[in-house]
């Protein structure tokens, strides 16, 4: 077992730690039992994740003196709905938590999502723990937070801020992981890098391809979350600076809500957005045209896209993705915001984006 990364998230009396290496589940047996009073552990999972991991995690459980009571919701987007969510509250309600037990999340960010927000409502709040089984959620959903479901008007629009007590990020649970859902995980990385680390940035890219593997990717995977507890902990609601976390996902959620379903990864559209978002900067002057292109130059390295045309979705059209952003949560008096860059590892919140030229710009990448 290698060495597990324990990276604190600083939130005064609702701190916990984040878990991260190959192992991080057995090395956190010895803490679990005082978050379980009844010396039960309730798993809310979905179909996909239980074939591969329930059984072993459970047996992990099992030996540290808990008994398993697993809840199994059904995967992909549709189980983050209202109905998804009834589902949970009465699996939990049916069991009687206590306000004093944790739930735990054992899946990619759809489960972790919907599970802290049933635990967030469940009682007036229970606890609950997230275990990522994606790339993805170790590096994003899981830390900060933020759950939710979909509704009519759009991706996470009913949801609360509810942290974790602990996150467990195991790289072991990895290995059952698709090549691309990987990749879409390490847009996020890439982004945490992007914001405000670029010396993280310069070890990435020094990495290259190679940083997908090994020790490489759990240092990875620590920095990127060191990187996002700091954000959080200086704005928990988002009032401020935790918005720069958008960087990418204005333009990614417009990807992700105009292509048809699952033709392209929550990640994948995200670094699509990135790489437009530094060429935007760029084309506005406010970054250097070479950022831009190291970050476009990085991210194809990869394997990942960084751009529109380089989505496995390409038939896009600029006036429908600008209606897309429009919807965006963190627009203020009708105007689009965009995170913007003044250089890699320099991020800002735009608030002045000229929709006109904003246009003009997505017509020359698509």
């Amino acid at each position: 077992m290698s060495d597990i990364l324990t990276v604190p998230v600083g939130l005064g009396d609702r701190s916990y730690d984040v878990l991260v290496g190959a192992g991080a589940l057995d090395s956190a047996l010895n803490r679990l039992p005082a978050l379980f009073p009844r010396r039960r552990a309730i798993i809310v999972t979905d179909k996909h994740v239980a074939d591969h991991h329930l059984g072993t995690v459970s047996e992990k459980l099992a030996g540290a003196g808990l008994v398993p009571h697993p809840v199994i919701v059904e995967p992909g987007e549709t189980a983050k709905s209202w109905d998804g969510l009834r589902h949970v509250v009465d699996a939990l309600l049916d069991l009687n938590i206590e306000r004093s037990e944790c739930v735990i999340a054992l899946g990619g960010g759809v489960v972790g999502d919907l599970t802290g927000f049933a635990a967030s409502i469940t009682k007036r709040g229970v606890g609950f723990i997230q275990i990522p089984t994606t790339l993805l959620a170790q590096v994003d959903s899981s830390v900060g937070g933020k759950t939710g479901i979909n509704t009519d008007h759009g991706k996470n629009f009913a949801g609360t801020f509810h942290q974790p007590k602990l996150v467990i990020a195991d790289m072991d649970l990895l290995t059952t992981l698709p090549r691309r859902e990987q990749l879409a995980g390490y847009a996020e990385i890439v982004k945490a890098a992007l914001i405000g680390d670029a010396p993280l940035f310069d070890a990435l890219e020094a990495d290259g391809a190679d940083v997908m593997e090994g020790e490489a990717l759990s240092r990875a995977v620590a920095a990127a979350v060191a990187f996002k507890a700091r954000i959080v902990a200086e704005d928990e609601r988002e009032a401020g600076v935790r918005a720069l976390l958008n960087l990418g996902h204005t333009f990614g959620h417009a990807f992700e809500a105009e292509a048809p379903k699952n033709a392209i990864r929550h990640g994948e559209a995200v670094a699509a957005g990135l790489g437009l978002a530094f060429a935007y900067s760029a084309h506005r002057g406010i970054c250097p045209k070479a950022d831009a292109d190291r970050v476009a130059k990085h991210l194809e390295t990869v394997g990942l896209p960084h751009g529109a045309t380089s989505l496995a979705w390409t038939d896009w059209d600029a006036s429908r993705l600008i209606a897309r952003m429009r919807d965006d949560k963190k627009n203020q008096d009708g105007r689009i915001t965009l995170i913007l860059a003044r250089g890699i590892g320099d991020a800002y919140i735009d608030r002045d984006t000229d929709e006109t030229d904003l246009t003009r710009f997505l017509e020359t990448q698509l």
